[in-house]
């Protein structure tokens, strides 16, 4: 809705860290991928808004329409998270739409610790959020946050002279209208059922405990020598050795545990993410472990 009709000269900023559905979201609705700008990150590997700014005010002045900027709050690699404030203020002053990448760390936000690392995230325009990451529910849970109904509504909504007889008066949107899907499941069931089931405080809880896991298996791990630990936010943890590959292969073939690998500036790295709701303090220390006898 900030470009009106499709403009391929509108442009769309993220960071290497961005999650690549954003790429992919682009792509299908026509934006080439030049329009896809990427900006810089500090050595915390967060998005840097002052380069930010630049780069909007060069691609105007040569003719682009810059429209979306994307906030990460927990990358799906590190979990590190955005300055979401500082976005969203230029965001404002730029006139851009602001979309957070919740998806894997928008549940936090139940938590104080959670709240303060996502500072800036209830300024979105839209957060993408999966329950079934961070609230430990079902796979194929998703949710789309929109501030502005009626934008929303706007890009959606279609005309079909067979849907006339619907009745609209019931005060209930018609999700059709909200989305792409013209018949949907009701998703909404799988959160609300839990949370009616256990209530708040439970799922506040544990992930205050995975948060603490993360925290604790950092601490340790940066203990070890040959081990170096990177910065990480949430509850992802990510480090690397000497040879990484090696203590991938040597972690995942002891059929306990399952570690994930990525690459910052290039090199191969280690990822941990304490996030199952099976996780608890001895699993941790038992990877401790491993990767203490393997250094030895």
């Amino acid at each position: 809705m900030h470009l009106g009709a499709h403009d391929p000269n509108g442009t769309i900023y993220v960071t290497a860290h961005t999650h690549h559905c954003v790429a992919k979201a682009a792509h299908i609705t026509g934006f080439p991928a030049e329009r896809i700008r990427v900006v810089p990150t500090g050595t915390d590997l967060r998005m840097d808004v002052a380069q930010a700014r630049t780069m909007i005010t060069e691609d105007r002045a040569h003719g682009l329409r810059p429209f979306l900027i994307v906030g990460t709050a927990g990358a799906t690699s590190t979990g590190v998270v955005d300055p979401l404030d500082d976005i969203a203020t230029l965001a404002e002053e730029e006139s851009l739409w602001f979309h957070a990448d919740g998806a894997y760390g928008g549940a936090f936000q139940l938590t104080d610790r959670g709240r303060t690392t996502l500072n800036g995230i209830t300024r979105a325009d839209s957060i993408a959020w999966d329950p079934h990451k961070s609230l430990f529910l079902p796979y194929g849970t998703g949710v789309l946050l929109v501030r502005n109904e009626a934008r929303l509504r706007a890009a959606h909504v279609a005309d079909g002279d067979y849907l006339q007889d619907l009745d609209h008066g019931t005060g209930l949107p018609d999700y059709a209208d909200l989305g792409p899907e013209l018949t949907r499941e009701f998703r909404g069931l799988r959160v609300w059922l839990p949370l009616h089931l256990h209530g708040v405080a439970a799922f506040r809880e544990a992930l205050d405990e995975k948060h603490d896991l993360a925290n604790h298996l950092r601490a340790e791990l940066a203990k070890i020598d040959g081990i170096e630990v990177l910065r990480s936010d949430l509850t992802v943890v990510v480090f690397r050795s000497a040879d990484s590959e090696r203590l991938l292969k040597d972690i995942n073939g002891s059929g306990r545990f399952f570690v994930s690998s990525t690459r910052l500036d290039g090199q191969f790295t280690l990822r941990m993410c304490v996030l199952s709701h099976r996780t608890h303090r001895e699993h941790v220390d038992e990877v401790i472990d491993l990767v203490r006898r393997w250094r030895v």
